[in-house]
């Protein structure tokens, strides 16, 4: 199982194990790592489990998709990288995988 690591605004890390084939968001969520409220429950319609993954699994993650960019801009995020993380799979590739949340999912 892969292992993910969470780190919210205020520097505070969870670390979970997660199971392949569901989404982040999914596994985030069944882990209770709290700064991921997921509201819509995957659907991309709220924006409330964004994630801010570090610059070097950006390129492993691709770009946010179209199902994913009108949720974030009507989030007003523009930040670097950001990904909703409702539309990750987790695959054997992302074992290690850290992502930041935002301070308005705190």
């Amino acid at each position: 199982m892969p292992s993910i690591t969470f780190i919210a605004a205020d520097g505070a890390s969870h670390v979970i194990k997660a199971q392949e084939d569901l989404s982040l968001m999914e596994n985030a969520v069944a882990q209770g790592v709290e700064t991921i409220e997921a509201v819509c429950g995957g659907n991309a319609y709220c924006g409330t489990c964004r994630v801010y993954p570090e610059a070097a699994w950006r390129s492993v993650l691709g770009e946010a998709t179209e199902i994913e960019l009108p949720m974030i801009e009507a989030a007003g995020d523009d930040t670097d990288g950001v990904r909703l993380s409702c539309q990750i799979r987790v695959t054997r590739q992302l074992d290690g995988l850290v992502v930041r949340t935002p301070p308005s999912q705190s």
